[in-house]
């Protein structure tokens, strides 16, 4: 596996990327600022699964670089709706807007504001059919691709992260206590996942991410671990599926602040610093938890992380400015 920087974007006014995100199937990249600033941009031929020039021979000129107007605090939350062609985007006061395609260009098509608390994270099904938003308050919102409120929850816990299962049956909720909790797609809550990889763990520890690979590009071996349950001590571990009770434990000897599958589900990208040494990385593992590669990085903290559709580059949103590799 080799790794080099090709290219790096710098935010205007030199902003701090808090969100990045990267659509598989037709290559744009959403970036998410501070003061409300977001970007939606595109490499020519970037490596999207419809793309005729990938890898190490694809151009690095931008095709697109438009800035979209609506959010005033930080967006902190970016992600596509490949199915569909939507983009969903939150701030920190709780602002979500979608964005549709037109004629080339990105327009507001919907917007929702709870103003009671942050969004913490949010999640399209597979099929791209239903988005699950989590707030930090514990209050869940589960709707349809167009608009309607399917249903929604005030769950007793400080909510981090969501989930869902390939089969898009089951909604995985991760809190600020470190437990990861099962629902069904319906809102009813069914158990919670046992945490192996945190027996020893200090009480500062917090979950930084559950990231469930979906499948959709099959696997790399039958029955291989595809959900990751990262937390910020470095520990992860890697499950067959969320009852798995011998799942793959790693120590990567980060403080960890993002991980982020691959889209065919063979490489898992893990962020943060080293503990001993203060230097920012990006860790390379398979799914059986094998260590590919470590990219070290200049700058102080990777606030986002998100592969192209082949899994051949990778999109990093560095302190001020996004890079990609």
């Amino acid at each position: 596996m080799f790794i080099y920087l090709s290219k790096k974007i710098g935010m205007p006014n030199n902003a701090t990327l808090h969100s990045i995100s990267w659509n598989g199937e037709q290559g744009w990249i959403a970036c998410g600022a501070s003061d409300g600033m977001l970007k939606v941009l595109k490499l020519d031929a970037s490596g999207s699964k419809d793309g005729n020039v990938r890898g190490l021979a694809a151009p690095n000129n931008l095709s697109m670089n438009q800035t979209l107007e609506g959010h005033n605090g930080n967006v902190v939350c970016v992600t596509w709706n490949e199915n569909y062609r939507k983009l969903t985007t939150s701030d920190e006061s709780g602002m979500i807007i979608v964005w549709m395609l037109y004629k080339g260009m990105w327009y507001e098509e919907m917007i929702n504001s709870r103003n009671k608390s942050v969004v913490r994270d949010m999640s399209w099904s597979g099929d791209g059919q239903k988005i699950c938003i989590i707030y930090e308050d514990g209050a869940v919102i589960v709707g349809s691709v167009d608009g309607n409120r399917i249903w929604g929850s005030e769950l007793k816990m400080n909510l981090l992260s969501v989930a869902w299962s390939p089969d898009n049956r089951r909604i995985l909720f991760g809190t600020k206590d470190n437990q990861v909790h099962v629902y069904d797609n319906t809102g009813s809550s069914m158990y919670k996942v046992t945490i192996y990889c945190l027996e020893d763990a200090s009480p500062d520890v917090k979950l930084v991410s559950i990231r469930w690979y979906d499948g959709s590009e099959g696997y790399v071996e039958p029955n291989c671990p595809s959900l990751c349950i990262a937390y910020s001590n470095g520990r992860i571990q890697l499950m067959r599926s969320e009852t798995d009770d011998n799942p793959v434990l790693l120590d990567t000897g980060l403080n960890l602040t993002r991980v982020c599958w691959n889209y065919g589900g063979s490489a898992l990208a893990v962020a943060g610093v080293g503990v001993d040494d203060k230097v920012c990385m990006v860790q390379f593992y398979d799914p059986n938890g094998v260590h590919l590669r470590t990219l070290k990085m200049s700058g102080s903290h990777i606030y986002g992380i998100s592969w192209e559709g082949q899994g051949l580059r990778i999109a990093l949103a560095v302190d001020t400015r996004s890079e990609e590799h």
